[in-house]
């Protein structure tokens, strides 16, 4: 009989599994930086909107906490994730747990099951401040939806934030793309939707991952009826997290060089 121990034998994937996401869950909790990208600029946003006509003139209570929830996941896996990632490949985190008996796709799934529940936490503790800040009333139904959109949201700029991430290779080169690509999208989701920038730009806009996140936000928070400005805005993000996960699977590297 073929000669067999207990040291010899692999770790089951679900304890490795289990280890992995312990790590990721205590490196994301050490991250003050990380934390305060999630709340902070979004709190900022529902609360300085709620004094004088700042509300109106942006649209109303329900796009202003589309918008502040959307900016939280926005800077959050941008830059928060796609640093963090970026910073462990160079200096060999990344190669080192290539050694360990996880498999690859254990190991990104673990960091972005990680995150995405971080962004989804924020996404609620910014909602309920914003609903109490601007007098929303809102019922299960909605944070449910708006919780499902946080979700979704997140896997959009986390498989941009990817896609980055493989294909560059220099933490600062990463870095200032990023912040060049999140204040683009900032402004053309922003301004672009408001129709400031003229009616063709009002479109481009909703397509835009900001312009569309916002909308969604907004219809569920305003109890809109679901339209087909809703639909094409699902089918946008569901695009971009294809699009975006495909390219950030196929070209990343586990080593900076």
């Amino acid at each position: 009989m073929p000669n067999s121990s207990p040291l010899s034998a692999r770790p089951s994937q679900s304890l490795a599994m289990q280890s992995l996401l312990r790590a990721d869950s205590l490196v994301l909790l050490n991250n003050k930086t990380s934390g305060l990208l999630s709340f902070f600029p979004a709190l900022v946003i529902v609360v300085v909107t709620s004094f004088g006509q700042a509300q109106s003139r942006l649209g109303g209570a329900g796009l202003v906490i589309g918008l502040a929830v959307t900016l939280g996941l926005l800077i959050s896996c941008l830059l928060g994730y796609t640093l963090a990632l970026a910073h462990d490949r160079e200096v060999g985190v990344l190669q080192r747990l290539r050694v360990t008996p996880a498999p690859t796709w254990m190991i990104m799934t673990s960091r972005l099951t990680v995150q995405v529940a971080a962004n989804l936490i924020a996404s609620i503790v910014v909602l309920i401040v914003g609903s109490a800040v601007h007098h929303l009333a809102l019922n299960v139904v909605q944070y449910l939806l708006v919780a499902a959109i946080a979700i979704l949201g997140a896997a959009v700029f986390l498989a941009i934030g990817q896609a980055l991430v493989g294909l560059v290779a220099s933490t600062g080169a990463i870095n200032a793309i990023g912040r060049l690509l999140m204040v683009a999208l900032l402004l053309l989701g922003l301004l672009g939707g408001t129709g400031l920038l003229g009616d063709i730009w009002k479109s481009i806009a909703g397509w835009t991952p900001v312009g569309a996140l916002m909308n969604l936000f907004s219809d569920v928070l305003n109890q809109a009826a679901f339209s087909s400005q809703d639909a094409y805005a699902l089918l946008a993000c569901a695009a971009y997290v294809i699009v975006f996960s495909y390219i950030g699977i196929r070209w990343f590297r586990w080593e900076s060089r």
